[in-house]
C-alpha cells in the first residue's frame, strides 16, 4: 500500500522518468561527469512546484550514491596519489560546504551567462587539441600539484556546492589540462573530489530538511546501476571513448545554458 501511496503521490510516469534519467546520468557521469545535466532537469520537469534547494539536495543524494560506487570501481585500476588527493579534498570540501551554504542567499541563474562562455572555451580547446588526455602530457612537481590542486578544490568545489550541474566535467578537464592526466585517470580523480563536494553539501541540505528521500532512493538505485556501466565502459574502451563523450556533454551543456538564457531574455 505504501508503494502504491508513493506512485500516486509523484505520478506513475514520473517516477519512471526520474528512474531513467537516473540511469543515463549515473552512465554518463562514470565516464567524464556532468550527470546533474540530466538528472537535475529530471527532476526541475517532475517536480515543478518543488522548492529548488529540496531538488538540489534529492539530486546530491543520488549523485553521490553512484559517484561513489564509481569511485571505489576506479580505484582498483588506477593508482593514486593519495596526499594530493586529500589535499584537494580538503579544499573541495570547504568550498562546497560555504557554495551550499550561499544557495539560499544568491540566484544561480546569474552564473549562467559567465559558465556558458566558460563551456565554449573548454569545448573549443577540446576540440582543437587532439591529444587532450589521450596521454600523460606532463609531470608536475609535488609542490605545484599541491598548489594547483588546491585551487581546483576551492574553485570547482565551491560551483558544486552552489550550483552543481556539470561539476564532474570541470574536474576532469582541469585534471587533463592542468596536470597533464590521460581522461581515464582524470575521470577517476574526479570521481573522489566529486563524492567529496557532495557530501559536504549534503550535509547543509539534510540539516535544512532539503530533499525527498523516497525519491533520492529511487534515484540513487538506478544512479548507482549507470555508473557501474558506464565505469565498465570506460576502463574497457579507454581515452578515444571518454574524450568523445565529454565532447557529446560538453556540447549538451552549452545547447542547455545558451536556452536558459535565451528564454530568460526573450
Amino acid at each position: 500500500m505504501e508503494l502504491l501511496s508513493f506512485a500516486s503521490d509523484y505520478g506513475f510516469l514520473s517516477l519512471i522518468s526520474l528512474a531513467f534519467f537516473s540511469f543515463v546520468a549515473g552512465f554518463i557521469d562514470a565516464v567524464v561527469g556532468g550527470g546533474g545535466l540530466i538528472q537535475l532537469p529530471a527532476l526541475l520537469i517532475n517536480l515543478p512546484n518543488t522548492n529548488i534547494p529540496t531538488l538540489f539536495g534529492t539530486n546530491k543524494i543520488a549523485a553521490l550514491s553512484g559517484t561513489s560506487i564509481s569511485a571505489v570501481q576506479y580505484s582498483k585500476k588506477i593508482k593514486f596519489n593519495y596526499k594530493v588527493l586529500a589535499v584537494i579534498a580538503f579544499w573541495a570540501a570547504i568550498a562546497s560546504f560555504l557554495g551550499a551554504k550561499t544557495v539560499s542567499y544568491i540566484n544561480a541563474n546569474t552564473l549562467k551567462p559567465l559558465i556558458l562562455v566558460i563551456l565554449i572555451l573548454i569545448a573549443v580547446y577540446t576540440f582543437i587539441k587532439k591529444d587532450l588526455g589521450s596521454i600523460q602530457t606532463k609531470k608536475l612537481k609535488f609542490n605545484k600539484m599541491i598548489i594547483y590542486g588546491s585551487l581546483i578544490g576551492l574553485i570547482i568545489g565551491f560551483y558544486d556546492g552552489f550550483f552543481g550541474p556539470g561539476t564532474g566535467s570541470f574536474l576532469v578537464l582541469a585534471f587533463v589540462v592542468v596536470f597533464g592526466f590521460e581522461f581515464v585517470e582524470a575521470s577517476a580523480y574526479s570521481k573522489v573530489i566529486n563524492c567529496v563536494t557532495n557530501i559536504f553539501a549534503l550535509i547543509v541540505f539534510i540539516k535544512l530538511d532539503n530533499y525527498i528521500l523516497e525519491l533520492a532512493i529511487l534515484m540513487a538505485i538506478c544512479n548507482i546501476t549507470g555508473n557501474i556501466v558506464g565505469t565498465k565502459m570506460a576502463l574497457k574502451r579507454g581515452n578515444t571513448f571518454v574524450r568523445t563523450i565529454f565532447l557529446v556533454i560538453v556540447t549538451l551543456m552549452i545547447l542547455r545554458y545558451g536556452y536558459d538564457i535565451f528564454m530568460e531574455i526573450f
